[in-house]
C-alpha cells in the first residue's frame, strides 16, 4: 500500500496549487486516516484529479476485475445450467442476508436483492396500501427524489388514493413534527427517504418510524443514499420496509440490482402485486394459479440478475472489513473537512446541507448560480461532482474510496472555476 500522506497523482498537464495551510491539513488527514489504505482497492482512473460523485455511481473495485472473468470461465461456461441449482437461484435472497447484516442490521430473511429501486418501490409501494384497507392516504414528500414521487402518483391514480404532501425545508429535510402534522387515521403509506438526495439531511428514522406506527400506517423508507455510508439498524427501530439501490456506497456498478427489506411480521400480511414464477412457491412446478413463495421470496419476480450482483460482494466485504462505524466515523470527517473549505475558501459559495454532522450523510451540497457551467468545465478538468437544479453542487464522498488531498485539489479546482 502507498503511504497514505502521499497527495494523491495528478494527470499529466494538470495541476492544483493549493496554499499551504490547505494542503498541509489535507496531508495530516490522510496520515491520520485508518482508513487510508483501502483507496488501494480500487480500481485506478486515468485522468481523474479529484472523484466527488460517490454518491451517484461508486468507483469499482480492484477485485472486481478477476471476479467477473473468473465468473464468465467458471460458473458460466463451465457449470451452464447447473449453476442455478449450485446457487444461482439462491443468490437473491443469499446476497440480500449478507446487505442485512453487513450494512442494514436485518436478521436473516428479510432482505432480497432484485429489480430497480423503481420497481421495488413500486411494489412495496402498493403492496402497502393494499396491507391497509380503507385507508385514502399516502404522505410523501415535496423534496424526494423524482422516481419516489411518480411511483406514489402513478399508484395513487391506480387505486384511487390521495397524496397528501408534506413541505419540508429544503435544508433541513422531514422531521418528526412535519410527519405527525400529516398522519392520521385515514393514513395508509409514509414514503420517505432516510438521507435527503440534495441536502444529504439525514431523517430520524427511529422517530418518524414510532409516529406513522401510532397511526395506524405503514413506512417506507428510501435507503439509496444511506445503505453503505450511514449505519442502519432496522430490525431494531422496527422498520415496516425500505428499498435502495447498490450502485452508489455499495459500489455494484451502473445497472446493478436493488435491494428490498420487508419485516419478518409482516411477510404474511404484505402481497407484492407483480406475480412472476420466479417468486412462486414452487417455480419448476409451471403450475396454472400463481402460489406466493414463503417469507422474503415472494417479493422476487422475474429472473435474478445473476451477473449484476457480482461486483457487490466485494464491496460488501471491504465494508465489512472495515466496518460500519469506522465507515462513518470517515465519512464525517470528509463532510466536514469539504464544509471547512467551502466556507473559508469559495467566495459567493453557500453550503446548503446541515451543519450538524449527525444530521448530514455522506454527501454536501454547495449553491452557486453558475455551477450548471462550473460542473461541466470541472469534469473536463479531471474534478467530477455533480449539478443538481436549479444551482447545487453535490459533494458526494465514498469513504473507502477518498482521500482528503482528494477532497482539497476537487474543491480548489472549483474554486479557481467559480473565480
Amino acid at each position: 500500500m502507498t503511504d497514505p500522506a502521499t497527495p494523491v497523482p495528478l494527470p499529466e498537464n494538470l495541476s492544483v496549487n493549493l496554499p499551504d495551510a490547505l494542503r498541509d491539513r489535507a496531508t495530516a488527514l490522510d496520515a491520520a486516516d485508518p482508513l487510508a489504505g483501502y483507496r488501494d482497492r480500487f480500481a485506478p482512473s486515468d485522468g481523474l484529479v479529484a472523484y466527488l460523485d460517490g454518491n451517484s455511481l461508486g468507483r469499482p473495485l480492484a477485485a472486481t476485475r478477476e471476479r467477473l472473468a473468473s465468473f464468465v470461465d467458471g460458473p458460466w461456461a463451465a457449470r451452464l445450467i447447473r449453476s442455478w441449482d449450485e446457487g444461482w437461484m439462491d443468490a437473491p435472497t443469499e446476497l440480500g442476508d449478507t446487505l442485512g447484516r453487513v450494512v442494514l442490521g436485518a436478521a436473516p430473511g428479510q432482505t432480497v436483492v432484485a429489480d430497480s429501486t423503481t420497481v421495488l418501490l413500486y411494489k412495496l409501494a402498493r403492496a402497502a396500501v393494499d396491507a391497509r384497507p380503507g385507508r385514502r392516504v399516502i404522505v410523501a414528500d415535496t423534496e424526494n427524489f423524482p422516481t419516489d414521487r411518480f411511483v406514489l402518483q402513478g399508484i395513487a391514480a391506480e387505486r384511487g388514493l390521495e397524496l397528501r404532501w408534506i413541505t419540508p425545508d429544503a435544508e433541513s429535510g422531514v422531521t418528526p413534527e412535519d410527519v405527525a402534522a400529516a398522519v392520521g387515521q385515514d393514513t395508509a403509506l409514509v414514503l420517505l427517504s432516510h438521507v435527503a438526495y440534495k441536502s444529504g439531511y439525514v431523517a430520524d428514522l427511529p422517530a418518524i418510524t414510532r409516529i406513522v406506527h401510532d397511526a395506524g400506517a405503514l413506512v417506507l423508507w428510501d435507503l439509496c443514499h444511506s445503505a453503505g455510508s450511514v449505519p442502519l439498524d432496522l430490525d431494531a427501530d422496527g422498520v415496516d420496509i425500505a428499498v435502495g439501490c447498490t450502485y452508489k456506497y455499495l459500489n455494484g456498478g451502473p445497472g446493478s440490482p436493488a435491494f428490498a427489506y420487508l419485516a419478518a411480521g409482516l411477510q404474511d400480511e404484505v402481497r407484492q402485486p407483480v406475480q412472476g414464477w420466479m417468486g412462486a412457491a414452487d417455480p419448476f412446478a409451471m403450475g396454472a394459479e400463481y402460489e406466493p413463495a414463503a417469507g422474503i421470496r415472494q417479493l422476487i419476480s422475474g429472473t435474478p440478475p445473476v451477473i449484476g450482483m457480482l461486483p457487490m460482494r466485494d464491496m460488501l466485504a471491504l465494508i465489512e472489513e472495515a466496518g460500519m462505524p469506522a465507515v462513518r466515523e470517515k465519512s464525517l470527517a470528509l463532510t466536514g473537512f469539504a464544509t471547512e473549505i467551502a466556507d473559508e475558501y469559495l467566495a459567493g459559495v453557500r453550503v446548503s446541507s446541515p451543519r450538524d454532522p449527525q444530521r448530514r450523510g455522506s454527501h454536501i451540497m454547495l449553491d452557486h448560480p453558475d455551477f450548471k457551467r462550473v460542473v461541466a468545465a470541472a469534469w473536463e478538468r479531471g474534478v467530477v461532482p455533480d449539478f443538481r437544479p436549479p444551482q447545487g453542487l453535490r459533494v458526494g464522498l465514498s469513504p473507502l474510496s477518498t482521500s482528503f488531498t482528494e477532497v482539497a485539489n476537487g474543491l480548489w479546482l472549483i474554486r479557481d472555476l467559480v473565480g
